[in-house]
């Protein structure tokens, strides 16, 4: 058998990630690649760790993009943050806080959890009385944006709880980062991490994080290895951080870089501002639009995310067939409900370059004529 070249086929990125990649973005991928320590490649990675700042919010030294999706920059923040025997309180309302406490775990430390429903925001007096019963607590760890459920949390009150406590934080902004308010130096967040593939639309197999002083100087005082050696931030940052010549540590995936750079060029381009607001003004868009068809949300609207809609299938609704059917008649993909969640709900992202009211106005008449 001979095979050919692979030629994927043209889709509507409007599940919950990746989200759709412009032509722009794919073009700069598409660039000659160079050596990872070339000159040339080390003075855009330098404007990619100032565009990260930008778009986080953030004049922290230590912002950079993990060569590798958005997990990695999750392990890469509790594997540097946590020694065994560590006490992380960690809030869960959706998969990735799940996952939180698998990091936890894995590292060694002790993980407390603050659980709250599916579909809910974090419940700040929950996580005080945490605080309040574990004094030992070095850590917090929550998910700004779960992407399981649409949800959003507050969390500059979350922060600021934690800091009363004597405690740093730890925050996922996977979905978050681009498409809704995110101040990492005004809120106060130690340590957080995001992924390429969504309101950034990149494409996936890169994760921004970053991470300030206090967390720096954590990581300093480590009396123990970091249990990775590609994620341990004492030796990556010799690569990434500094001026003038670099360390190898490993060759960065160099295409992938470019992409993310001209994507975080055309936030840039747009405006921060301008791009959270477009984001909520497609999301309400599409919430009419849903609703006229007898489509509700499963978050209650003060918490909803404008780039993440977790919406209830209509009863007597075949939930694997609708999305088939959109994926092989219209080439429109959106997600499918995990967890608890499965089969109960569509997950219909508006992240990004997907973020415009053209792909709502697909969406709607894409739903409307299968249902």
């Amino acid at each position: 058998m001979t095979i050919c070249s692979f030629q994927p086929p043209r889709r509507t990125l409007m599940g919950p990630g990746p989200s759709d990649v412009s032509d722009r973005v794919l073009q700069a991928m598409a660039r000659p690649t160079v050596g990872h320590l070339d000159p040339s490649f080390i003075s855009m990675m330098d404007e990619t760790k100032q565009l990260l700042q930008y778009v986080f919010q953030t004049k922290n030294e230590l912002t950079f993009a993990v060569s590798a999706p958005g997990s990695a920059g999750m392990e890469c923040c509790f594997a540097n943050l946590i020694e065994p025997g560590n006490t992380v309180i960690v809030c869960q309302n959706g998969v990735f806080g799940g996952r939180m406490k698998e990091n936890v775990e894995r590292c060694g430390g002790i993980a407390v959890m603050v659980q709250d429903d599916w579909g809910k925001a974090v419940d700040p007096s929950k996580l005080e009385d945490a605080l309040k019963a574990n004094p030992d607590a070095c850590l917090v760890a929550f998910v700004h944006a779960e992407t399981s459920t649409g949800a959003q949390s507050d969390a500059k009150t979350l922060v600021d709880l934690a800091h009363q406590h004597g405690c740093l934080t730890i925050v996922d902004s996977v979905t978050s980062l681009a498409g809704t308010p995110l101040k990492v130096d005004e809120w106060g967040i130690d340590a957080i991490y995001s992924g390429s593939q969504k309101c950034l639309s990149a494409s996936p197999g890169l994760s921004p994080v970053s991470f300030n002083q206090h967390a720096a100087d954590k990581i300093k005082r480590r009396t123990t290895k970091v249990q990775s050696w590609f994620l341990d931030l004492n030796l990556v940052m010799g690569y990434w951080g500094g001026e003038g010549k670099r360390a190898y540590h490993h060759t960065a995936p160099v295409n992938c870089l470019y992409g993310l750079h001209e994507s975080l060029v055309i936030v840039q381009e747009e405006g921060l501002q301008n791009s959270w607001d477009r984001h909520q003004r497609n999301h309400l868009a599409l919430r009419d639009g849903l609703e006229k068809m007898g489509i509700n949300f499963i978050v209650a609207e003060k918490d909803r995310l404008p780039q993440l809609n977790a919406v209830t299938i209509p009863e007597g609704i075949d939930d694997a067939a609708v999305r088939s059917r959109l994926l092989n008649e219209y080439d429109l993909e959106i997600g499918a409900g995990l967890g608890s969640l499965a089969g109960k709900v569509w997950r219909i992202g508006l992240m990004g370059h997907a973020s415009s009211q053209k792909n709502v106005d697909f969406c709607l008449n894409s739903l409307r004529a299968v249902l």
